[in-house]
């Protein structure tokens, strides 16, 4: 997962290809194009600046970070202060308003955790899976329950400090219990200030995004974006692909994402980080 060759190789080709796009062609839904630093962790350690700088050059404006004491792998990023990480990343070329934080920072270190995100100028604080890491099968409809009243009581704090609490789709959330599926339980019990965040890969599950976005319009706040392929020699039976390659029908995604004011989006394509420069052209000529 580091900076190898081949993935500063796929940058610089994707920047070439970027700089001879006719400006005339707009990102989908007129929004930046975003990437979820989760991709690059291993390089995040080892070369910050020259991965960060590599991305703006492929033409990413945007990149939602993972929290420096949440994520052990983004923990060479707590030498510094909040705004000074703000600040570099903006003299970079890269916005940053979004991050994914753990559950012990959200639910046990809630005022620290909402005083840094103010501090570093956020407006987004999401959790990438509410529930069990390892679910062990006998959760019942009043356990899902109790883990969004955890998600609330943080989400409250968050909205009076004028952040936009997040809830996103992976994991636990996306299992079956009593034959309702619990995202659709988690979603009707939330607080109404919690927005949603779509993971696109999810579809491989049974969630398809464009129906999510319309049956929920309004709750959705974000997505991170995915493509694969079928690949039978894959345990998991799929292949991510950049986007644009594979199966998702992006335009009608877009479309959708529209219509339920969808405000930011993040490319995640996290199997390979040589995918992800790649992505940049295709999303720079979709129109919606």
């Amino acid at each position: 997962m580091a900076m190898t060759r081949r993935t500063f190789l796929q940058l610089a080709a994707a920047a070439t290809a970027v700089a001879a796009s006719p400006a005339s062609f707009a990102n989908p839904l007129g929004l930046p194009i975003g990437f979820q630093s989760y991709v690059f962790r291993k390089s995040v350690a080892t070369d910050f600046e020259g991965t960060m700088k590599g991305l703006v050059a492929a033409g990413f404006s945007t990149v939602e970070l993972c929290s420096p004491y949440g994520y052990s792998d983004f923990a060479s990023l707590q030498k510094y202060k909040p705004r000074e990480l703000h600040d570099l990343l903006k003299g970079w070329g890269l916005d940053c308003f979004s991050a994914h934080w753990g559950g012990k920072e959200l639910f046990q270190e809630t005022d620290k955790s909402i005083a840094y995100a103010k501090e570093f100028g956020m407006t987004q604080m999401a959790i990438a899976a509410l529930g069990p890491f390892n679910a062990k099968g006998n959760e019942t409809l009043d356990d899902v329950k109790r883990y969004v009243d955890e998600f609330n009581t943080f989400a409250e704090k968050a909205n009076a400090a004028g952040i936009i609490p997040m809830l996103h789709n992976e994991g636990f959330v996306s299992k079956t219990i009593e034959g309702k599926k619990v995202y659709d339980v988690m979603i009707t019990e939330l607080h109404p200030a919690v927005k949603l965040q779509f993971q696109v890969s999810t579809m491989q599950d049974g969630f398809d995004p464009v129906t999510y976005l319309t049956k929920y319009a309004g709750r959705f706040q974000s997505m991170h974006c995915q493509d694969w392929v079928k690949d039978a020699s894959t345990k998991s039976g799929f292949r991510q692909v950049s986007i644009g390659k594979g199966v998702v029908d992006w335009k009608a995604v877009f479309a959708a994402a529209g219509k339920a004011g969808v405000k930011n989006y993040f490319v995640e394509l996290e199997e390979d980080p040589a995918l992800m420069a790649p992505s940049v052209p295709y999303l720079k000529k979709l129109k919606v």
